[in-house]
């Protein structure tokens, strides 16, 4: 952890215009293995289907100590870094929770409690997505707390299949789905994997497919905790599926989806160009964390948060934050650098990570936009490269989704 400008946030001025339930049960007779294990492994290129990465290579960056003095101010003039004016794609948008970039440089973007898509073009317009549902919801997605339509993710084969996939809060469960987008229209929507835990909070939330093609899902503890260390539980987990929803093969055990465990609440992924996966994940009181994700290892949650656990069982984070400064979300890997945007925090973080195959420490953590722009939800690569796409999450109704330049 990084102490660094912690000054109350600002209310931002306006910027300038421009599967399957039975994978539940596999779990639970597969996965005993895993209860106490604080392995970590990782590799220095994508992992290949079917294939668990050899435990402990050289490559995994190692921890940020804590420091209680402040690094200096970032530098806007070093390559990669924020420059210039941050602009505003579109607004008035109530609770944004994803963004997507389709192949055609437009946006979808999930709205949360009105469970419902919506695609945004580079000038601003925005049309609404219709579904095969009366009301236009996805998924069957019945919001409540922060749970509703969350995470949104394209086919890896986007352009042959037209696949979207949605993580969404129904009455009973969260669920993956997925339909075809066909222009501004999906399809009936099929249930990739169900069963997951839900509450009013820690629903997790975020959908990625890794360089291995395997859909990544993260899961919150439900308001469980003791899920998060039970192996037959998907709540508290990283999940790793096949595209069909089935457990993905080479995971750490055969039949389980899990691929990390011990966790409270993740909502970010991505990968750097080694293949490593990154995860940002809310914290209770002390600690928010940002966490390696190597297969087999648990990250400690309910007996531990942050740094300091049992090495034999648990996996420190390799950066860690009070609440104050993050509640980390969305997560980005751009270049040599992971991106998070912070919601409690109001900011934007860079983290810069060694590209090298000998891996090598994570560098001093900088914060952008501190206050300028409210609760920041979700960060990703903006279309085009050069920028980021930011989405805020004030709740107001006016919610943005911003371009950020990078230089």
């Amino acid at each position: 952890m990084v102490s660094v400008d912690t000054s109350a946030a600002r209310r931002r001025p306006a910027p300038a215009r421009r599967g399957r339930s039975g994978l539940a049960a596999a779990a639970a007779t597969a996965l005993l293995v895993l209860g106490g294990c604080g392995q970590e492994a990782t590799s220095s290129s994508p992992v290949p289907t079917g294939q668990v990465p050899p435990a402990s290579p050289p490559s995994v960056p190692t921890p940020r100590e804590t420091s209680t003095t402040p690094p200096p101010p970032p530098d806007p003039s070093v390559a990669g870094r924020p420059s210039g004016e941050v602009t505003e794609v579109a607004g008035d948008l109530p609770l944004p929770w994803s963004a997507v970039a389709l192949p055609d440089g437009t946006t979808l973007v999930s709205l949360r409690d009105e469970a419902r898509v919506v695609r945004v073009d580079e000038e601003g317009a925005r049309t609404d997505v219709a579904t095969t549902s009366a009301d236009g919801t996805v998924g069957g997605a019945a919001p409540a707390g922060e749970g509703g339509l969350l995470g949104l993710a394209l086919s890896p084969t986007f352009a042959e299949d037209s696949l979207l996939y949605a993580y969404v809060t129904r009455a009973d469960d969260n669920a993956v789905v997925r339909a075809v987008l066909d222009g501004d229209s999906l399809g009936e929507p099929e249930v990739v994997l169900e069963g997951i835990p839900r509450a009013r909070t820690h629903n997790g939330g975020r959908l990625a497919f890794g360089p291995d093609g395997m859909l990544y899902v993260t899961t919150g503890d439900a308001q469980q905790p003791e899920l998060s260390q039970a192996p037959g539980s998907l709540a508290g987990k990283v999940l790793r599926l096949t595209p069909d929803g089935d457990a993905a093969p080479g995971n750490p055990v055969e039949g389980s989806p899990v691929w990390s465990l011990g966790h409270r609440n993740v909502q970010g992924l991505g990968w750097d160009a080694q293949g490593r996966l990154y995860a940002s994940e809310f914290g209770a009181d002390t600690w928010d964390e940002l966490n390696l994700v190597t297969p087999g290892a648990n990250y400690g949650w309910p007996e531990v948060e942050g740094p300091g656990g049992d090495a034999s069982r648990f996996t420190d984070p390799i950066v860690w934050w009070s609440p104050a400064q993050a509640s980390p979300s969305g997560l980005a890997v751009v270049d040599d650098a992971v991106w998070v945007s912070a919601l409690r925090g109001q900011r934007l973080w860079r983290v810069p990570v060694s590209t090298s195959p000998g891996g090598g420490p994570v560098g001093e953590p900088e914060a952008y936009l501190v206050g300028e722009h409210g609760r920041l939800r979700d960060v990703s690569p903006a279309p085009g490269g050069g920028a980021l796409r930011v989405l805020t999450n004030d709740g107001d109704g006016q919610d943005q989704l911003l371009r950020v330049p990078l230089r």
